[in-house]
């Protein structure tokens, strides 16, 4: 949505083709240009699909935000091999395809924004498998940042907090310690925290900037991280 009011033309792409269709339509009737389809990220075959579809309709690809991941299990005994092999196919072979298979197909000048968590950084939850995939997303940024330099391609993350959205509500139900986290800010962020600086990486503003993971979880990692449950 703040890319197209930035100006952006945009492709909608889930696993959900009614959640894809819905921001795709909202977007349109703000007087935006977007169009939708559907893909599971960690299918080489789709994600191939959609980056030409999206290649096609757009005229060019400028820009890739790639915002997907899921938890899995429960501490290290109650975590199976099948989810663990789940959780790192969403939450990082997705992110390697799509980076693979998008380098070529964007021009000098154009941008990837990866979504990577506070995970990334400290162990929160009990989550095994997602907190070990949010750190392998940092591992494989700066190899995509260094082959994007020579052509032009920035490759940054932006890595949320404790966010007020459908998905951390969602999971407060398996981390109950989440809503007294003490964050310096004193609230929970909003999606909107989250769109303006991966925006702003996206754009020429940020033309000097690459290889960066940016927190955007109000002071938590660096001034109050609590210790992990």
């Amino acid at each position: 949505m703040l890319a197209a009011r930035e100006g952006a033309s945009v492709f909608c792409v889930d696993l959900d083709a009614d959640a894809a269709a819905e921001t795709a339509a909202a977007i349109v009737e703000e007087g935006g240009t977007a169009w939708a389809s559907v893909a599971d990220a960690s299918e080489e075959a789709d994600v191939v699909r959609v980056l030409d579809e999206a290649r096609t309709r757009l005229g060019a690809l400028d820009g890739l935000v790639h915002n997907v991941g899921i938890a899995q299990g429960q501490g290290l005994a109650g975590t199976s091999v099948e989810q663990w092999d789940r959780v790192f196919a969403v939450n990082v072979r997705s992110h390697f395809l799509a980076c693979r298979h998008a380098l070529p197909r964007m021009s000098a000048g154009a941008a990837i924004v990866l979504i990577s968590s506070q995970a990334a950084f400290w162990p929160v939850g009990a989550w095994p498998a997602y907190n070990a995939s949010k750190a392998a997303l940092n591992g494989l940024l700066l190899q995509v940042a260094k082959e994007g330099a020579p052509l032009g391609v920035r490759v940054n993350a932006v890595a949320p907090g404790l966010m007020d959205t459908a998905l951390g509500v969602h999971v407060a139900g398996d981390y109950p310690q989440r809503a007294s986290t003490p964050v310096p800010l004193g609230r929970m962020g909003t999606a909107w925290e989250v769109a303006y600086p991966v925006v702003s990486l996206l754009s020429s503003e940020s033309s000097y900037i690459t290889a960066q993971t940016l927190l955007v979880d109000g002071g938590l990692t660096a001034l109050r991280a609590p210790a992990a449950p």
